[in-house]
């Protein structure tokens, strides 16, 4: 059969639903080959014949019908993995951008949480253990220069720290795993 009238055919609905019978499983087949889903390859070779037959552009076919068609699927899939895989960096940089927030945010609250705590916790120390503690922990200085600095024992300084430390851990008890938690989270990144 020469083009011509093959193209005549396929502008006909008889003739159309030939050539969709005749090549729709082999061209299923070879979209599946590429793409080894089987539905999607269904897909897109619908999708062609859906497009072939509404923009009726037989005439513009330069090789054979089957040529054409396998030419077509072959484009189309190629289309179609790049855009999954587009999507699919698209998606994991989304998902670790939203983790990475998530993350930021919830250790924010809870450390913010902690650290609310931890200033009531440090109100309950008597007066002397609260700046013998203020002074060793977040100041960093050793027990003498902290005896030194109060005029007071090295034995009054380690006295006053086990206390505050015993109260801390009593009114911090609760947030024991939180802490550790956000210390480690702290540590990992």
């Amino acid at each position: 059969m020469d083009k011509e009238k093959i193209v005549s055919d396929l502008n006909t609905e008889a003739g159309f639903e030939l050539l969709f019978k005749t090549y729709f499983r082999e061209l299923h087949a070879y979209a599946f080959s590429l793409l080894k889903d089987w539905d999607i390859g269904e897909e897109i070779v619908q999708a062609l014949f859906l497009k072939l037959w509404e923009k009726n552009e037989w005439t513009n076919i330069n090789t054979s019908v089957k040529s054409y068609l396998y030419k077509c699927v072959y484009h189309d899939s190629l289309n179609f993995m790049r855009r999954e895989k587009t999507h699919l960096r698209y998606q994991t940089l989304t998902a670790h951008a939203l983790k990475n927030e998530t993350d930021d945010a919830s250790n924010k609250l809870k450390l913010g949480e902690v650290e609310h705590h931890l200033g009531l916790a440090l109100n309950k120390l008597p007066e002397k253990c609260r700046a013998i503690f203020h002074l060793s922990r977040f100041e960093q200085l050793k027990y003498h220069e902290i005896a030194s600095q109060l005029e007071i024992s090295i034995k009054t300084v380690e006295t006053h720290m086990v206390k505050a430390l015993r109260i801390l851990r009593k009114e911090m008890q609760e947030f024991l795993p939180l802490i550790a938690l956000v210390l480690f989270n702290m540590f990992k990144s």
